[in-house]
């Protein structure tokens, strides 16, 4: 199975997941979204996955939400992405991808929505 993890590796929670899927023996490709962000396509693909809005994928702290304006709720969909594309600080982390979907893993434990029904009974 095909794992992918878009990584931070000062966040905590995406190091916790990071440290899951490994215990579930998977050596997963590392994405560090930060240096290596997703294009506009792959964040809409990846929203559509998660069926998740832009605003929901939004990160608030520490980050430059306010200073740009996020919080205004007439922004487009279109906008936020774009935001998001140009600041990656701004995507909500860690996203696990594997080839049964994608999923925020905030709490780090959804990590086992997307993990063979053998690995995710690894942990839990």
């Amino acid at each position: 199975m095909s794992v992918t993890i878009f990584h931070n590796p000062a966040c905590s929670t995406s190091r916790k997941v990071l440290e899951l899927l490994r215990e579930a023996g998977i050596e997963p490709k590392i994405v560090l979204y930060l240096n290596d962000p997703p294009s506009r396509k792959e964040l809409a693909t990846l929203l559509g996955q998660m069926k998740m809005t832009p605003r929901e994928l939004l990160r608030k702290r520490g980050t430059p939400y306010e200073e740009l304006g996020l919080g205004d709720m007439s922004l487009s969909d279109a906008a936020l992405i774009d935001a998001m594309v140009t600041h990656p600080i701004l995507i909500e982390r860690p996203i696990v991808i594997s080839d049964k979907g994608a999923v925020l893993c905030r709490p780090a434990e959804r990590v086992y929505e997307v993990l063979p029904d053998k690995q995710a009974t690894v942990r839990q």
